[in-house]
């Protein structure tokens, strides 16, 4: 699917089904990111998550409501959330919701991480076509790069030897559910 976002030949209706799926998973992604900001100890911690909070609820749940209008659906007729959505977001409610900062973010983290990575790769070669080239432009730009390094530092700073298997856990559990989501996207929901 990223493949095809990136050569801008993925077909419109499986990149609005993709939206309809990520603005429900996006409210419970704003969530898990205010349970993290509960457990942060100090200040610097929180203005961090913060600006994570900010970029999600100001920067991408209005694109991707955009993107849902751009592409013919709309964000007051979402279909319901398919199983793969409410399994990866169940697991990050669960994590972010222990109190544990470390695990919170390790759970966090592979979404933002990993869209980074994604806009990075694409952005070599933007598609013609302006829906794709403006998705890519969202996570290829400077301040989201700027924004995961802070979020990663964060991650690092705060997992002792104590959490480390509680945040291998939660970080290895959301990778398998961001490949699952994307799969799910990719497949209209066959996948489940």
């Amino acid at each position: 699917m990223v493949a095809q976002i990136g050569a801008g030949t993925l077909p419109h209706e499986t990149f609005r089904f993709y939206f309809e799926q990520n603005v429900q998973y996006l409210h419970d992604y704003v969530r898990g990111i205010a349970l993290a900001i509960a457990a942060a100890p100090d200040r610097e911690a929180q203005a961090t998550l913060t600006r994570f909070l900010a970029q999600i609820v100001e920067v991408e749940i209005p694109a991707n409501i955009d993107f849902l209008r751009r592409l013919g659906g709309s964000p007051d007729a979402l279909p319901p959330m398919q199983p793969a959505t409410r399994r990866y977001t169940a697991h990050l409610l669960r994590a972010a919701g222990g109190g544990n900062l470390a695990v919170a973010l390790a759970a966090l983290l592979p979404c933002q991480w990993s869209y980074g990575e994604i806009g990075r790769r694409l952005v070599a070669n933007i598609p013609a076509d302006p829906i794709y080239a403006d998705w890519i432009g969202l996570f290829a730009a400077d301040g989201y790069d700027r924004l995961v390094q802070a979020s990663t530092r964060l991650l690092d700073a705060s997992c002792n030897d104590s959490d480390r298997d509680g945040c291998g856990a939660a970080f290895d559990a959301s990778t398998g559910h961001e490949l699952a989501f994307w799969e799910m996207a990719y497949t209209l929901g066959a996948s489940g």
